[in-house]
Order: C-alpha cells, then sequence, then structure tokens
C-alpha cells in the first residue's frame, strides 16, 4: 500500500491536492494540520516560525498514523509542508512504497493565495521563512514535481496522472 506525501510551503495547495488525490484514489487523507499540538497552532497564529524541536512530535505523530494505515493494508495521502529533508526522511522512515509530490510554485503566486485565504491559523507573514526553511527535494528523493501555476483542478489532475506514472 502506498503512502504519498504531498509537500510544499504554506498556501501552495497541499490540501487541495491531497484530498484529490484521495478522492480519486480511494486512499485516506491525512491533513497534516490537524496533527498539530494547540502549542504549534499558537506560535503560529501569533505569527511565530515553529522551530525543529516544535515539529518533530508533530512529524512523529503523522509518520505513526500512516504506518498504521500501511499496516493495514490502506493507501494514504498526507498533506504536510515537509520543508526540510529531514522532514521528509521522519515521515517515510520505515515506509516502503511511497511517493513524494512536491508542489513548487512562485513566492508572489503564493503570497497572493495567502492573502486571499480565510479561517487559517497560518499567518500570510510567515511565507517569507517557509521559503527560507524549504530544501527543494532532490532527485535521489525521486519527487514528483508538479508546477501550482495552473487551476487547481489541472493541478491536481497532473498530480494524480503523475503518481500513476511513479506507480507503475
Amino acid at each position: 500500500m502506498t503512502v504519498a506525501i504531498v509537500m510544499g510551503v504554506s498556501g501552495c495547495g497541499k490540501t487541495t491536492v491531497a484530498a484529490g488525490i484521495a478522492q480519486a484514489m480511494g486512499w485516506v487523507l491525512l491533513e497534516g494540520d490537524s496533527f498539530h499540538p494547540p502549542a504549534n497552532i499558537a506560535k503560529m497564529q501569533a505569527g511565530t516560525p515553529l522551530t525543529d524541536d516544535d515539529r518533530w512530535p508533530w512529524l512523529h505523530a503523522i509518520a505513526a498514523r500512516a504506518a498504521s494505515l500501511q499496516s493495514q493494508g490502506l493507501s494514504c495521502v498526507v498533506a504536510c509542508s515537509a520543508l526540510k529533508r529531514a522532514y521528509r526522511a521522519a515521515l517515510l522512515a520505515g515506509q516502503t512504497d511511497t511517493a513524494l509530490i512536491f508542489l513548487r510554485g512562485d513566492q508572489a503566486l503564493i503570497a497572493a493565495r495567502l492573502a486571499e485565504r480565510r479561517n487559517h491559523f497560518m499567518p500570510p507573514g510567515l511565507l517569507d521563512s517557509q521559503f527560507a526553511t524549504l530544501e527543494p527535494p532532490a532527485m535521489d528523493e525521486h519527487p514528483i514535481v508538479v508546477d501550482i501555476g495552473d487551476t487547481p483542478q489541472a493541478v491536481v489532475a497532473q498530480a494524480i496522472a503523475r503518481l500513476q506514472e511513479h506507480q507503475s
């Protein structure tokens, strides 16, 4: 069973793409934001970037849930920033059939999307810190890179098509 991580900075469309994949493929959707402890959410709401120490318990909780689903014979897709290589390694540790989908986009486009987003704890002011932290996946991570410049529906369709190619 597959564990797919849809990753990228805040506002790039992780939840939209992951939900589209989950629906099309019949997989379980794990929204990474729902695994944040209240202290992390409060920190981000206050405009303070998370540290590695803040992120490790969150990442380990997501990884444990994905591993549990995989052990039950279920595939899942995770929407999670996974900005650093070490974070991705923690998320995929011990998983056998994995895919990494990197949603790549221009900072100005993502900033415009964040400015329009409502009712989310991640303020647009933290976007610079997200890009500063981002370590784009290296070739040896075998990422599926999807550009987010198109419509959300087209980005989801491209991600699904590339994921299906990856599984072949």
